[in-house]
């Protein structure tokens, strides 16, 4: 059963810049598609960004695009996300994720009924 595990969350300044680390224990990650996503107070939880199993292909939405840098090292059972140039609105918890059936299809990797397994989440703050 994979377990994952976030962390590198906290509080910055606006402008500034976050790395988050998924870990995975239980399985090993590179069986697995990995989305990133986040949940404001009083809001849904939206996605971030997307890696294939392989990390040949990324995925990013409106917000996250030109911002967030998604990587994995599979040898390591890590996955990451890079964000900068962090806003106010980038405030929330956020969670990697992996599919139910270990991958998703590319049109589909920002819908999180498609995912299974989740992390406990990491909390970032963005203070203006």
């Amino acid at each position: 059963q994979l377990q994952l595990v976030e962390s590198g969350g906290g509080l910055v300044q606006s402008g500034g810049s976050l790395r988050l680390s998924c870990a995975a224990s239980g399985s090993t990650i590179r069986n697995y598609d990995i989305g990133w996503f986040r949940q404001a107070p009083g809001k849904e939880r939206e996605a971030v960004s997307f890696i294939t199993h392989t990390g040949d292909r990324v995925g990013y939405t409106d917000s996250s695009s030109n911002r967030f840098t998604i990587s994995r090292d599979n040898a390591k059972n890590m996955v990451y996300l890079q964000m900068n140039s962090l806003k106010p609105e980038d405030t929330a918890i956020y969670y990697c994720a992996a599919p139910r059936l270990n991958f998703v299809e590319l049109s589909e990797w920002a819908q999180a009924e498609y995912y299974e397994s989740w992390g406990q989440g990491t909390q970032v703050t963005v203070s203006s």
